[in-house]
């Protein structure tokens, strides 16, 4: 991203007044901030490394975030991004815990007023990483002592609130009573003026001070040891000024160095890398030039100063250190954060994995069920269409057994007429000849006659009638017996039916077991698959965070070394200064000493003249001698007073080092061992919500297995439920129309003239025979109604 050239930051104004800046300075700042943001987050895109150090001030007065190298071009995020003391808690535990989105900056913005206020942000004197665990794990930080308002204290408490969701977003802030209150024009406009008033002041007393290095070498030999001691005494006082600047100004060079993300670099760092190693001398001048600019160069206007800064001399060269110096923590954040990705991305990568492998899975057991199912299917149509093939087999048996039983009838039938024919014929004859033989001969012939014709009539009348009772005897013999066959068909045809609706029943119910029982194993060895994945991916998670935790406690070790070595430098450094410290207070001393014996030695001559005049000359000589060994004697004293004042200063100025340094090293200590057990009960914390998490993920799956095997068990009872149910309804339908069929068989078979309950006795005595048995009975139950002596003898009678 390319912008305008900007005067500097807001860490810069801090840095060159060494004080916080005022309270309606802070709010114009974050009045803008909060514009830039609200613009930001309406496009769903989130800054993740607001501070000090990335408010950039333009020489209109224009307040603007820079370093877009850590944004987020997408909301919500879960990225371990931005620099460690401003991070919001769900930044720091978004890779562990979810995501976080724009609300994540308005904490940062509350960091940043804090910084504002006190000159650095909250835990800025602790590691990095130790303010990380104590950020994510403890209550938000608040404005310390100050004569501050109560609507800015409101403000950031409300910027600062530990849930994402209490945070108010930037509109809404923008509205609130801190921001919305009226303000002078140009406050963001005179903090810059008295900024660049301080810069020449600092770039001016640097000036002297070079000034004053470089004449050192030149006069030394002139001036002597008093001229040495009085320049570098005066080195030495405002060398404990730049000690001072240097350690304040370490926030901001160390707000970019303790970025995690690796393309955060302030607009301060590219003027670092630009900057050359120029002449001193002619550096100071240039300093000088614009110190004794007039007021016109002061003027605010558009390209008054090309390049013009707010960033003093010192603060620039001390960032090229700061940021030489902090390469190593800085690749030891990258280290941690490559090591958290690469934990996100494998933890990720096996969630894909066992996600495909699930769906897999599921395909593979409902196409086993669905091949089941069309399998369940087929079974069902074939043995269906076998059926239906057997009663169609069974209806073509019976009619061609009914046609057979027809024809034998009929066969028997005509066998009997032709019989029956016959001997109506022979006994035809017989009964002529015995009529005539009982007419008498004395009969006239024509009564003969008369009586033999009417004789003859009668006996064919009587016959004709006898082979009408045969006929109809004949066919309700007939219709009888088709209609006996036909209702044993009907019955045997039903009992097919029952037997094949059994059958099918059978078959579902066989089905539906396997289905059930296929199910139970789905359910089985899918339950056994999550549980195998929960399983792994809760042992990968258990690994990372043992990995985690060595690298946090190697990390903190090695800062810890890092700190004590540090200070074993800075106390090597003290011993390898005490020297000279202590030789320029000895100097000190012993010029003192001069003074005093020149002091003296006036006062003995003044004493020694005014007693030379009150003396006479004999005694002169004696009494001169007399003050020159009690002059020699007090002086003896008064070297052994600065000697014994010497020694003792060394001495008192050696047991206060060796205090100072026992007492840092212990402080140092204390601190170092803090900062461990914080991060010890951090990662306890950690390990604890980790085995929480499991615990609740292991429960959330025991709860969805069982839910699923009640609803499967559910299911199975609805199956079973439904196939009762339609077993009951196919058995009483197929009852009902069967019952249906034998009320219209008997209907049919009383209109036909024929007693039902005699048709339904005789077919149920004929199915205790096979279908030649009874075809034979008909035949044989046919045979009596053949007989003639019945004719005969009524004829005879007759």
């Amino acid at each position: 991203m390319v912008m305008e050239y900007c005067l500097g930051s807001a860490s810069d104004i801090i840095e060159v007044h060494k004080k916080p800046l005022k309270e309606d300075e802070i709010g114009e700042i974050c009045h803008q901030c909060l514009k830039g943001l609200e613009y930001l987050h309406s496009f769903g895109k989130i800054h993740r490394d607001v501070k000090a150090g990335n408010i950039l001030l333009t020489e209109n007065g224009t307040v603007k975030l820079a370093d877009f190298g850590s944004a987020s071009i997408v909301c919500p995020a879960n990225s371990f991004v931005g620099t460690p003391y401003w991070m919001a808690p769900e930044v720091i535990l978004a890779m562990d815990e979810g995501q976080y989105e724009g609300n994540a900056d308005i904490w940062s913005l509350g960091i940043t007023c804090i910084e504002l206020a006190e000159r650095k942000p909250p835990l800025f004197n602790m590691n990095a990483m130790s303010a990380l665990y104590h950020i994510a794990q403890n209550d938000p930080p608040t404005l310390a002592g100050g004569d501050w308002s109560d609507e800015f204290r409101q403000f950031v408490d409300s910027c600062l609130s530990k849930s994402p969701c209490d945070r108010p977003s930037a509109s809404i802030l923008i509205k609130g009573p801190f921001i919305d209150k009226t303000r002078p024009p140009n406050v963001i406009l005179d903090l810059i003026l008295r900024t660049k008033d301080a810069v020449r002041e600092l770039d001016n007393l640097q000036y002297r001070r070079m000034k004053k290095i470089l004449m050192v070498d030149v006069i030394d030999g002139e001036n002597g040891p008093n001229g040495r001691s009085d320049v570098t005494e005066d080195d030495s006082s405002q060398d404990g000024d730049n000690v001072d600047s240097s350690k304040s100004s370490s926030i901001a060079s160390q707000q970019s160095s303790h970025s995690i993300s690796m393309s955060s670099k302030s607009s301060s760092q590219n003027s670092i890398h630009s900057a050359t190693n120029d002449d001193l001398v002619g550096f100071s001048s240039f300093s000088r030039e614009r110190s004794s600019s007039n007021a016109s160069n002061r003027s605010l206007e558009p390209g008054a100063n090309n390049f013009a800064t707010i960033r003093t001399t010192s603060i620039v060269t001390k960032q090229i250190k700061d940021h030489e110096v902090s390469n190593e923590l800085r690749e030891q954040f990258a280290g941690y954060k490559r090591l958290r990705k690469q934990h996100q991305k494998q933890l990720l990568s096996l969630k894909d994995k066992y996600k495909q492998e699930m769906e897999e899975h599921k395909q593979r057991l409902d196409k086993e069920y669905d091949n089941l199912k069309q399998q369940f299917s087929m079974e069902l149509e074939r043995l269906k269409k076998k059926q239906q093939q057997d009663l169609d087999k069974r209806q073509k048996t019976n009619q061609a057994m009914e046609k057979k039983l027809i024809r034998q009838i009929s066969a028997t039938q005509d066998t009997e007429r032709k019989t029956f024919g016959a001997m109506q014929k022979k006994e035809y004859k017989l009964n002529k000849e015995q009529m005539k033989r009982e007419i008498d001969s004395g009969t006239p012939k024509k009564e003969r006659e008369d009586t033999l014709k009417l004789h003859k009539d009668r006996l064919m009348s009587r016959q004709k009638e006898a082979e009408t009772r045969l006929e109809k005897q004949h066919k309700d013999s007939i219709e009888f017996e088709i209609r006996k066959f036909r209702r044993r068909k009907v019955v045997q045809y039903h009992t097919l039916e029952k037997d094949q609706i059994q059958e099918e029943l059978t078959k579902l119910q066989e089905q539906q077991e396997k289905e059930h029982s296929m199910l139970l194993r789905h359910h089985e060895s899918t339950q056994e698959l999550e549980y195998k994945q929960l399983l792994a991916i809760q042992n990968l998670r258990d690994e990372h965070l043992r990995k985690q935790h060595i690298t946090e406690r190697e990390n903190q070790k090695e800062y810890n070394s890092r700190e004590e070595s540090n200070l074993r430098k800075k106390h090597l450094m003290e011993h390898k200064q005490q020297p000279r410290s202590l030789k320029q207070k000895e100097v000190l001393i012993r010029k003192q000493f001069h003074e005093a014996v020149q002091t003296q030695r006036k006062q003995y001559r003044a004493l020694k003249d005014h007693i030379v005049q009150n003396t006479p000359k004999n005694e002169q000589k004696a009494v001169v001698k007399k003050l020159k060994e009690e002059q020699v004697r007090k002086l003896n004293i008064l070297g052994e007073q600065y000697e014994a004042s010497i020694a003792e200063m060394l001495q008192q100025q050696n047991m206060r080092l060796d205090d100072a340094q026992l007492t840092e090293a212990q402080e140092l200590k204390q601190r170092l061992q803090q900062e461990l057990e914080l991060l010890m009960a951090y990662q306890s914390k950690i390990k604890m919500q980790m085995e929480a998490q499991h615990h609740r993920e292991r429960k959330q799956l025991e709860e969805r297995v069982s839910l699923r095997r009640a609803l499967l068990e559910q299911k199975m009872d609805d199956d079973r439920t439904k196939l009762s149910s339609a077993k009951t309804e196919m058995v009483k339908a197929l009852n009902e129309r069967q019952v249906k069929e034998i009320e219209e068989f008997d209907e049919e078979t009383i209109s036909l003239g024929m007693n039902a309950m005699e048709v339904l006795e005789a077919s149920t005595m004929a199915q205790n025979y096979d279908d030649d048995v009874s075809l034979r009975g008909s035949m044989i139950s046919l045979t009596p109604s053949n007989s003639s002596s019945s004719f005969t003898s009524t004829s005879y009678r007759d």
